[in-house]
Parts: structure tokens; C-alpha cells; sequence
């Protein structure tokens, strides 16, 4: 079997590959209307795309990596990336590039996977240090990949983006094939799916609400039948899910406290890491006259890389001090950060350096809080249940960023000044979006504070030694 730090090291990667996908159209948003020849509102949809791609297969593929093999299902989520990325570099109007970004998406599915991938094959000595730098992959590669986007959007042609996109998809996909082994643990029974198409067709809709609703009203009669008939085929989705053999998530494994609570700090924290997404960047490029800094797009992404790399940084120690203190308590340290660099910046946010420090503080607070979740969860499920909670876990935090570029957005969007008629945000709406950060973070806090402590005697040890 090949070294584990070489299977650590790939996974990462792999990692980095999918949530780089996140920003790899962030510098060419504003331009997609007239690069594609097509309406802001449709033009929205490779963003959203995108979203809800991620959001749905995420939980799917963790149940199919369960089942049929994770490392199968790793290699098929980098195909998709693969395929996707070819269509949109190819494609001459908004439907391909809608196609392809919904395939991007897809490969989200391969954290959570690696992150199960390495409680099945690696010594107990090693997972916790290794969960905590794949999760960090999930921040890391969107900040460190912003401004790469940026760069090459300005020295060359954008569909060198998604040209780059399956290079990299096909050197990872090498990388998986040669280096990670294939998990002998699988689960047996048949795929759930009823209960996949179930999920999908309620997460699209309840997820397509959220994400558009500020663009069609929240209370349009579109908003509202897809919110509303999303959640409740959510419902009915739980209700048949608790009453078949072999369902595709086990909803009792969900609703332990230690699982369910996590999740639940899931959102929030979610919530809170896209709120200075979305906040941070506007704020360091719109001109001073109006209360912004006048930075370039590769500036403004230099300003906001930081925070991904302090979570690569922390990812090693991470791992160590969850064995001495405990994931929980990992998480806690990560809301307590999060409340720092919101309140931090409330009360200074004057100067480029005064974002700078509330990025890191940012970056601190997610290395931590997103390498305390996995391995609460992991602790609190069966082993051949990994992939799935892995998963469900997944969408949880994506459902926090999903609220949070809807809420946030919206404030943007309402609070605004006029720049040579253009409406932009007002300094008031920067300030309303870092409260909502800061109490997006309190209540992660809350809700970290009441998971138990001690596992349940019946759940299984975190990992095996080999």
C-alpha cells in the first residue's frame, strides 16, 4: 500500500481541486452578461448551478462511496469535473456553461469522501491530523484559488479557466487512480433510490428559494411554491426514510444529539465563513468616495488568500489538539475566533490592514471549527455509515453559505449609495453583514457548547489501526 502520507497528500489535493470550483468564475461574474451575450437573472444560474450540484450529490455520493466503493466514487465525481470543465470551455452560450458548472459542482462530493477514505485506511495516530487538512481543503482552495482566477482572467481569454479546471481534473484523477487504495469496507443492500430522487427534488427546491429569492422577491409566487413545496418534500422525504430497510441516510444516526447538534453548528458556521465571502471582497474594491478601498480584483484576492492559508497552517496542529482537548472543544475555539474577527470588525474596519487581521481571525476560526465537525461526527457514527454522515454533514455547511449569500446579498443590495447612478452598497450594509457574521458565529457557539461531551458506549471507535 502506498505511503499514508502520500494518500493524505493526494486527497488534499483532491480537495483543493473541488473547492477551488467555488471561485473559479468570481472574477468573470460581473462580466457574464456580456460575455455570454445573456441576462444578469440567467446569467446567475452558473453560480447557482453550481450551489445546488453540490448541494445534492454531496449527501448521494457519500451513501454511493458507502456502498459501492469510495474511492470509486472519488474517481467518478473527478470525471464529472473533468467532462463539466470541457463542456463549459467549449460551449459558445449560457447553456453549456450552465451544464458544466452544475457538473463542477458535483466533485464538491470528494471531501467528505476523503475524509472517510482516510478513517477506513489510515493508523488511528494519524486521521485526526489528516480529517483537519482535508476539511481545511474546503476554505483553502477557494481563497488561494481566487486570485489564480483573477490572474488569468486578465492576462488571457476566460475560457482558459475552465481549461485549467480539467487539467487540473485529470492530474488529480491520476493522482486518486495511483495513489489511494480502494476501501474493503463497504455497505451491502440496495441504493436508495426513491429516497435520492426525493432528496433532490426537495433540496433543489427549498436551496433555489434561498438562492434567488432576492432576485425574484421573497414573496413571489415562484419564491414561495419552491421554498415551500421543497420543504415539504423534505418532509415527506424524512418520513419515508425512517420507514425503509435500507434507507439512502439514516435519519436515527442523524438525530443523535452529537450529530445533530453538529450539524445544526454546521449551518451557522457555514453562515458565518460566507458572510465574509461576500462582505470582504465588495468592501476592499468599491471606491473610497463611497467607503471601499478602490482595490483590483487581484488585490482585493490577495487581501482574503491569507485566511485560506492560515487554515493550512492550522490543519496539523488542528489534528493534535483535538487528541488532547477534544474535537469539541476545536469547535468552540473556531466560534470563538469567528465572534473576534466579526467584532474586530464592527468596531475597526478603516484601514485595508483592519480586513486583513479580520481574515485571518476568519481563517483561524474555520481551520479550527471545520476540522472540529468531521471528526465530531466520525465519533458519533458506525463505521460503514462514514461516507453518508460525511456527506449529510457537507450539506450542512452548504446550506449555511447558501443562507448566507442570500441574506448578505440582500442587505448589499437594499442598503446602497449611488456612484454615478449605479447603486452600490453603503458602509451601513457592510456593518449589517458583519453583525450577521457575528451572530451567525454566537449561535455556532451556543450550539457547540451542548454537544455531549462523551460517546455513546454503543457508537464506533473513530478508526482502526492497520
Amino acid at each position: 500500500m502506498p505511503r499514508q502520507g502520500a494518500i493524505v497528500a493526494v486527497l488534499a489535493i483532491a480537495g483543493l481541486a473541488s473547492s477551488f470550483m467555488f471561485t473559479l468564475v468570481v472574477p468573470i461574474q460581473a462580466k457574464l452578461p456580456e460575455l455570454l451575450n445573456a441576462s444578469r437573472e440567467d446569467t446567475a444560474w452558473v453560480v447557482t448551478a453550481t450551489l445546488l450540484a453540490a448541494a445534492v450529490s454531496t449527501p448521494i455520493a457519500g451513501r454511493l462511496g458507502d456502498m459501492y466503493g469510495k474511492r470509486r466514487i472519488v474517481l467518478i465525481l473527478l470525471g464529472l469535473l473533468i467532462v463539466g470543465s470541457v463542456i463549459a470551455a467549449l460551449s459558445p452560450g449560457i447553456g453549456g456553461i450552465i451544464v458544466g458548472r452544475a457538473l463542477q459542482g458535483a466533485v464538491t462530493g470528494v471531501v467528505p469522501l476523503g475524509i472517510s477514505i482516510m478513517r477506513d485506511v489510515l493508523h488511528e495516530d494519524r486521521v485526526d491530523a489528516a480529517i483537519a487538512l482535508m476539511s481545511a481543503t474546503l476554505g483553502v482552495g477557494g481563497a488561494v484559488g481566487m486570485p489564480v482566477s483573477a490572474i488569468i482572467t486578465e492576462t488571457s481569454d476566460w475560457h482558459v479557466l475552465f481549461w485549467m479546471a480539467a487539467g487540473l481534473g485529470v492530474v488529480v484523477f491520476v493522482l486518486v487512480a495511483l495513489v489511494v487504495p480502494a476501501s474493503v469496507l463497504r455497505t451491502a443492500g440496495r441504493f436508495d433510490f426513491a429516497g435520492a430522487i426525493g432528496l433532490a427534488i426537495g433540496l433543489t427546491g427549498a436551496l433555489l428559494a434561498v438562492s434567488r429569492g432576492n432576485e425574484w422577491g421573497w414573496t413571489s409566487p415562484a419564491t414561495l411554491a419552491l421554498g415551500l413545496g421543497g420543504l415539504a418534500v423534505l418532509l415527506v422525504w424524512g418520513w419515508f426514510e425512517l420507514r425503509i430497510r435500507e434507507p439512502l441516510l439514516d435519519l436515527r444516526v442523524a438525530a443523535r444529539p452529537a450529530v445533530l447538534l453538529t450539524n445544526l453548528a454546521s449551518v451557522a458556521m457555514g453562515f458565518s465563513l460566507f458572510a465574509s465571502n461576500v462582505s470582504y471582497p465588495q468592501m476592499l474594491e468599491l471606491p473610497a468616495s463611497v467607503g471601499g478601498f478602490g482595490l483590483t480584483l487581484v488585490q482585493a484576492s490577495f487581501i482574503v488568500m491569507p485566511a485560506g492559508l492560515v487554515m493550512m497552517v492550522l490543519s496539523p496542529f488542528s489534528g493534535r489538539l483535538a487528541r488532547t482537548i477534544g474535537p469539541r472543544l476545536l469547535l468552540i475555539m473556531g466560534a470563538s475566533a469567528l465572534i473576534l474577527a466579526y467584532g474586530y470588525s464592527l468596531l475597526w474596519a478603516s484601514e485595508v490592514w483592519h480586513l486583513l487581521v479580520a481574515n485571518l481571525l476568519i481563517g483561524v476560526g474555520i481551520g479550527f471549527g471545520y476540522a472540529g465537525m468531521p471528526m465530531l461526527i466520525m465519533r458519533s457514527v458506525p463505521q460503514h455509515e462514514t461516507g453518508a454522515s460525511n456527506g449529510l454533514n457537507a450539506l450542512f455547511r452548504s446550506l449555511g453559505t447558501s443562507i448566507a449569500a442570500a441574506v448578505v446579498g440582500a442587505v448589499l443590495a437594499a442598503l446602497t449609495v449611488d456612484l454615478g447612478g449605479t447603486p452600490v452598497p453603503a458602509p451601513e450594509a457592510f456593518h449589517l453583514s458583519f453583525a450577521l457574521g457575528l451572530g451567525a458565529a454566537v449561535i455556532a457557539l451556543g450550539v457547540a457548547l451542548f454537544i455531549p461531551q462523551r460517546r455513546d458506549p454503543h457508537e464506533a471507535r473513530p478508526s482502526m489501526p492497520h
